[in-house]
């Protein structure tokens, strides 16, 4: 009763098309892809900006230490 057969994804697939159409589901694809880009390369940069961070309140913290 719970599987989801080729058939019944053909069917849902078609009404997909109906609804909105092949031009914007293309542009909603392409969409997609832009923003799980975007989140891939901000996840790859933020480990190097949050050293950064560390690495300057440790310096903060030892300059205003040696004052």
């Amino acid at each position: 009763m719970g599987e989801i057969s080729i058939g019944k994804l053909l069917i849902v697939a078609v009404i997909f098309v109906l609804l909105f159409g092949t031009k914007k589901l293309r542009t909603l694809g392409s969409d997609l892809g832009c923003a799980l880009r975007g989140f891939q390369n901000a996840v790859k940069e933020e480990p190097q900006v949050k050293t950064e961070t560390v690495i300057d309140s440790q310096t903060t913290s030892k300059s205003v230490n040696d004052q």
